[in-house]
């Protein structure tokens, strides 16, 4: 029988408890399983890439916004490698747990589109903001790999998901949701991100062919996403939304939206000096078709944040789906500053500063949901 002599003072229970607590939080780390690790996983990617993305395109330069820029920057490279080291292991030790996702589940089979453009929100941050810190010439090498991989993942998924769908997957347009936009997105981020390379290409056919692949991947892009959001509003109004925590993908609708908005801008601009015949065309078409598309997103934004808000006091509970948040915002984020910097008018430069702010709220729910279900073992949990 042990008595209070005998007791350590570090096992003792005053000192044990916190010990043992944190002991507790490293073994639930220990017991990850990266066996349920998904594409989904690659949003919080790009989720914070486009904080960095968003902060070099806002159209007003605060006191450390720049250094605030890089440090999302630095946090979105950082999570990607990791990211990309994890679902190596998934894909070789889990062999069976990852073809299932693909091939036999068409609810995770749809989150394929992420991969890319985590690979293609990246690389376009490394080119306008962590050129600053790593140096031009590294950036653009960086960016061209990225950007390459990107767009080659992009169309593999814009094609290859569809096809599933078609032939193998079980699925019914009644029971559409906004989570079929991420494949058709991809090749749209590639355009929007890819004419920053053209002035870095030899002058002539490389930065031509450049840029007249860009705009064949905004059509891709732009098309699918019309075909496909009638199917969605379907799917929605016929059989709502199957749990709350979906709830938050309809932020997604806002994802093609705003990126072709950034798109067709940052191809207006690339096409001064390459494309001079058409130049003159683009910049007004950019400008229309932005405005036009933008107060499309604003009233959309606006119903998801009621349903969300009403999913929230229906007691909604964290889950990945909420990184939907980020992206979709962020990309009304880049368009709106597009549409400030093109036409001179004010307000697109506050909309673009607020939906800003609304995106670095969004990113600390999320991210701070993912690191507590993480901690607390309600993430990948064995």
């Amino acid at each position: 029988m042990l008595t209070s002599a005998d007791v350590h003072p570090l096992t003792s229970p005053a000192v044990a408890g916190p010990r043992l607590s944190r002991l507790s939080r490293l073994s639930r780390f220990s017991r990850i399983d990266l066996a349920q690790l998904g594409p989904n996983w690659y949003a919080a990617v790009m989720g914070t890439a486009i904080i960095a993305n968003g902060a070099a395109a806002l159209p007003v330069r605060p006191p450390g916004l720049a250094g605030f820029g890089e440090a999302a920057w630095a946090l979105g490279l950082a999570a990607l490698l990791v990211l990309a080291a994890a679902r190596l292991v998934h894909l070789t030790r889990h062999r069976e747990a990852a073809r299932a996702q693909l091939l036999d589940n068409p609810a995770t089979a749809v989150f394929y589109g992420c991969p890319p453009m985590a690979l293609l929100a990246v690389g376009f941050g490394t080119l306008l903001v962590g050129s600053h810190v790593i140096g031009t010439g590294p950036a653009v090498v960086l960016d061209a790999v990225l950007w390459s991989v990107g767009t080659l993942y992009a169309l593999a998924v814009a094609g290859g998901i569809p096809y599933l769908m078609i032939t193998r997957h079980r699925v019914s347009a009644l029971e559409a949701n906004p989570t079929w936009l991420l494949p058709v997105v991809a090749p749209l981020v590639a355009a929007a991100t890819g004419p920053a390379l053209v002035p870095h290409l030899p002058a002539g056919l490389p930065q031509q062919a450049l840029l007249y692949g860009c705009w064949a991947l905004f059509g891709v892009g732009l098309l699918a996403t019309l075909v496909l959001l009638p199917v969605v509003f379907t799917g929605l109004f016929h059989s709502k939304l199957p749990t709350l925590a979906l709830t938050p993908s309809l932020f997604l609708v806002l994802g093609p939206l705003g990126q072709s908005v950034t798109a067709i801008h940052q191809l207006a601009d690339a096409a001064r000096p390459v494309l001079p015949a058409l130049a003159p065309t683009m910049l007004p078409l950019a400008e229309l078709y932005g405005i036009a598309v933008t107060g499309v997103a604003v009233l959309w934004l606006a119903v998801a944040l009621a349903a969300n808000l009403r999913a929230r006091r229906a007691g909604m509970p964290f889950a990945m789906t909420w990184w939907a948040y980020t992206f979709p915002v962020g990309t009304c984020v880049t368009g709106a500053s597009a549409l400030a910097r093109h036409t001179g008018f004010g307000g697109f430069t506050a909309l673009a500063v607020g939906l800003y702010l609304l995106l670095c709220t969004a990113w600390v729910l999320a991210a701070g949901g993912t690191a507590a279900g993480l901690v607390r073992g309600r993430l990948l949990a064995r």
